[in-house]
């Protein structure tokens, strides 16, 4: 499961671009993983230039 780190995070739409599942949105300023969408491979979290994604059990 990826998790967005609010307090880090700017919402540059950076992981966005990466997404091969298409599974992150950014919706009224705020970034949004579809769980049921995510394949948690970890491109979205390695290209956050903030670190602000992480990858959780």
């Amino acid at each position: 499961m990826i998790t967005v780190r609010r307090d880090i995070c700017a919402y540059c739409g950076c992981c966005i671009s990466v997404c091969p599942q298409g599974a992150l949105e950014l919706i009224d300023a705020y970034l949004f993983v579809d769980t049921e969408e995510c394949t948690d491979c970890g491109i979205c979290v390695r290209v956050c230039p903030l670190g602000a994604l992480e990858v959780t059990p």
